[in-house]
């Protein structure tokens, strides 16, 4: 475990990705060479992750190296987030994670469902051997998405949340809306773009990695339907009004963002959620 990555070995993983060889094969080759599986895995993702950012940089698209966050200094119980008052419910420092409440009033959650309602059709997964997206049964919602800025309240919204996490609006992409029925769940995931999936090289040139997730929920399930993070045992429940934002700094599970929508038992659960990139989301 006190492998590290060597210039060599950096070149030759930058090498490999320029010539298009997949990231899993990549990974073989290190783990076959004698590299413990998990070293591995940290060190390509880091590396791939440095590389994409140089790439975007001489292609003049900015990345940042910082994360959204929101200003916890002197331990504030309330943060003002441009036209509201958001209360500050739990925080936790690794996994990041932290619970707002009131971060939208009844009447946005219930005009978010009105005007998703009708759009609604399975919800798909980044594909894991091809370009594009899938149906997957580790996700058992319906979904759409809002362009961003589609509608004032969607502006507003997206307003207030680069307010609260001092992140551009830009760099945000569109609002998604979901719906679960009962029985419906989203096994645990990552919400980063797998350095390993064919898709990701494509994904990052429209705005790079993801770096932080606000799940918004809209209405309250009468039972299940919580917001779960297995590496931390930490489950939040979905109270209307309420979201949780969590960040993550690298493509890597060491961050412990795994995270799952557990079954709901009964009722239904609706939530927004909101995907901040590295960069300027097109």
């Amino acid at each position: 475990m006190g492998q590290a990555a060597s210039p060599e070995l950096c070149r030759w993983i930058i090498e490999q990705i320029r010539a298009g060889v997949s990231g899993d094969k990549i990974l073989a080759a290190m783990v076959q060479s004698g590299w413990d599986e998990k070293v591995a895995r940290t060190a390509f993702a880091q590396i791939f992750q440095s590389h994409q950012k140089d790439e975007a940089r001489r292609a003049g698209k900015a990345f940042t190296d910082s994360l959204p966050e929101p200003d916890l200094a002197g331990q504030p119980s309330v943060i003002r987030a441009l036209d509201r008052d958001v209360k500050v419910l739990m925080t936790l420092a690794h996994p990041r994670v932290v619970l707002f409440g009131d971060l939208l009033s009844h009447e946005e959650c219930d005009a978010l469902i009105a005007q998703s309602r009708d759009r609604l059709s399975r919800s798909e997964t980044v594909a894991v051997k091809v370009d594009g997206s899938e149906v997957n049964t580790a996700r058992t919602s319906d979904g759409m998405f809002f362009e961003r800025g589609e509608s004032e309240l969607c502006a507003r919204i997206e307003a207030r949340l680069a307010a609260l996490l001092h992140w551009p609006v830009e760099n945000g992409e569109g609002l998604q809306v979901l719906r679960y029925q009962p029985g419906a769940e989203y096994l645990p995931h990552y919400d980063y773009f797998d350095p390993y999936h064919a898709s990701t090289p494509s994904i990052l040139q429209r705005g790079g990695q993801r770096v932080g997730t606000v799940v918004m929920y809209l209405n309250t399930p009468r039972r299940g339907g919580g917001t779960i993070f297995p590496d931390s045992r930490l489950e939040i429940a979905p109270v209307k009004g309420n979201a949780v934002f969590f960040s993550y700094g690298q493509p890597d599970p060491s961050t412990l963002s795994l995270h799952a929508g557990a079954p709901v038992l009964e009722g239904e659960k609706w939530v927004a959620t909101k995907w901040l990139r590295q960069g300027l989301f097109e």
